[in-house]
Order: C-alpha cells, then sequence, then structure tokens
C-alpha cells in the first residue's frame, strides 16, 4: 500500500520553478490533488493559466518569505504529503547567506510546519541536488572568495544537512518520513513562461551556454550529469508513494558526459544545425575522460526508474528550442 496514494491532497513549495512545474503536471496526471506554493500573486499567474483546467484539482497559495518563523503553517494544514521545492539558485549580491539562508531556514521552516501539522502528514520528500552528495560543506563560505556554484554547491548541501539533523532529533515527534532526492542538471522542456533564452531556469542557462556559445577545451573536456525533467518529476511522486524510499537520500541521474562528447552527439542527431553555423562544433577530435559516474543503484531498485536517454534528453530540449525560433542564428556569450 502506498504511503501517500493518488487521491491525497500535496503541498509543492517553489511551485513555479522548471522542475516543481513538471512535478505538479505529474502529480496531476496520476490524480492527486495539489496545494502549489508560491512567493506572489504574480509568480502564481502561469500556473493558473497552465494548469486552469484542472479545477478544483490544484490550488495555489501565496508564503511571501520561506524564512519567515511559521511561513509554512497555513500551508501545511490538511495536505497529506510535501514536496519541498523552494530554494534559491541565483542571488543579486555577493553574501553567500543570500543563497544559504533562505535554502537552510526555508527547508528547517518547512519541516516545523510539518511538524507542528498533527498526523495527516506522511511524507515529505526535499529536492536537494547531487551537489549535496559529492561536496564537502560545512559552513558558509567567505564572501570574497566564493563563486555563485561555490555558494549554490554550500546552499543545498547545508539545506540537506539540516534537514536530515532536523528529523533525526524529532523521530519520535513526527507522523511523516524524510527522502531527499539529489539529482544533477536536469533538462528537458520548460513548462514555465520562456520567451528568450535569457528566461531559461539556471540548468537549462547552463546547457543553452555551453551548447549554443564557443568554449575553450579546457571547459569542453569537463564532465557534467544529466537527467531527463520528467525523469525527476516521476521520482518526485514515486518517493510519496514508496515506503522503501523513507528515510533515504537517492541520487536520480541518467549519466554524465563530457560537454565535447555532448556536442558531438547532437551533430550526429542534428548535423544541419552545425552546417548552417548556428552551433560551435568546438573540438571534434578533443580527447575526453568523462570523471564522475553516479551509482543510481538506489534510484532503480527502491523507485523503479528507468532513465531516458541523452538522446531522447537532447531531441526534447532542440525539439522545444525550435519550436520557439531559437536555431535561427548564431549566439554570442
Amino acid at each position: 500500500m502506498p504511503v501517500v496514494a493518488p487521491g491525497s491532497k500535496i503541498l509543492v513549495s517553489g511551485a513555479n520553478g522548471f522542475i516543481a512545474m513538471w512535478v505538479i503536471r505529474t502529480l496531476l496526471e496520476q490524480g492527486y490533488i495539489v496545494r502549489g506554493a508560491v512567493r506572489s500573486n504574480e509568480k502564481g499567474k502561469r500556473l493558473r493559466e497552465y494548469f486552469g483546467s484542472y479545477g478544483d484539482k490544484v490550488e495555489w497559495v501565496v508564503v511571501e518569505d520561506i524564512t519567515k518563523d511559521g511561513a509554512f503553517d497555513e500551508a501545511v494544514k490538511g495536505v497529506d504529503g510535501i514536496e519541498h521545492m523552494a530554494s534559491p539558485l541565483n542571488s543579486p549580491t555577493d553574501d553567500p547567506d543570500d543563497y544559504i539562508k533562505p535554502a537552510v531556514h526555508g527547508t528547517i521552516g518547512m519541516l516545523q510546519s510539518a511538524l507542528k501539522a498533527g498526523k495527516q502528514i506522511k511524507r515529505v520528500v526535499v529536492t536537494s541536488s547531487i551537489v549535496a552528495v559529492i561536496s564537502t560543506v560545512t559552513e558558509s563560505p567567505e564572501r570574497k572568495k566564493s563563486s555563485p556554484d561555490e555558494k549554490y554547491r554550500a546552499s543545498k548541501t547545508l539545506a540537506e544537512k539540516a534537514a536530515w539533523e532536523f528529523y533525526n532529533k524529532h523521530k519520535a515527534e513526527i507522523s511523516w518520513d524524510l527522502v531527499a532526492l539529489n539529482p544533477p542538471l536536469v533538462l528537458g522542456p520548460p513548462l514555465q513562461e520562456v520567451k528568450t533564452p535569457a528566461h531559461l531556469n539556471v540548468s537549462l542557462d547552463i546547457w543553452f551556454n555551453m551548447v549554443f556559445t564557443e568554449k575553450p577545451d579546457a571547459v569542453l573536456k569537463s564532465t557534467h550529469g544529466y537527467v531527463h525533467v520528467k525523469d525527476i518529476a516521476a521520482a518526485h511522486v514515486i518517493a510519496l508513494e514508496k515506503e522503501a524510499a523513507g528515510g533515504e537520500r537517492i541520487i536520480v541521474a541518467s549519466g554524465t558526459t563530457t560537454w565535447q562528447d555532448l556536442r558531438n552527439l547532437i551533430y550526429t542527431l542534428k548535423p544541419e544545425y552545425y552546417t548552417s553555423g548556428v552551433l560551435p562544433r568546438g573540438t571534434p577530435d578533443l580527447e575526453t575522460v568523462v570523471l564522475s559516474i553516479y551509482n543510481t543503484d538506489k534510484s532503480k531498485k527502491i523507485l523503479g526508474l528507468e532513465y531516458r536517454s541523452l538522446t531522447e534528453v537532447i531531441t526534447d530540449i532542440l525539439t522545444d528550442f525550435e519550436a520557439r525560433g531559437w536555431l535561427e542564428k548564431r549566439y554570442v556569450a
């Protein structure tokens, strides 16, 4: 019997995010009722438009500041499960705490609200990151010495660490258990309103920049992990349902490759993008080595995931970008 079954009401925080919109769509398609939390009515506008056909199967709440005490107290009332996905991916300042405090306080605040909510909640799924698995971060990085990537890594690592500490400390008091999902670069067609490449979410922006603009060989040699957004969305739903997922952190990844190998694969699939000069070829015969491989046995055994291939990831992205008219000219970084 599922821990949380279709027909149950699920709270999704950060509901207007790239992954979150796919999670909401997957939940609704599988018969769940969704309560999406956003930071403003304006951020909820696209959600109301896109999911309007689901009527009373979906509702929206505004949580303006996820770092405030009790921010999610009202949002968690009456739900059976929680998908906590709200976390900053960028910041307008150089202060690492502008990444870390919302991530950590938002996560702990959600768990505190779930603790106070009573016995109805059965499972909390936290969207973490592969960086929380491979990074060794114990405190906030120094402001002047840290890059945006380092600050993001710290925020995800410290937020997940705080979640497990809270969960283990309060196990005797709670009715729910905790699952952390740890994906690498999440890729696929966006459901958000995206008018130009400049409006892409962080993961797709990275992919666009690495594929559509010239890069030096040193960058093209670097390794990255990837997973289709539909696969990580499915993982979030299954993680609510599978009893064995409780208390686990699970890497959800399709594979790893280098940026030049990715370009070479795109060339075999869509050579016209290169012969037309729209996409830069890079260095096709560059000697590359994949430096990391993720163990995804747990995601396959516990969640039963069957991952989409890199070819499927590429095809879905380029089909979407082509429909948007983004494969008609050369881009310059």
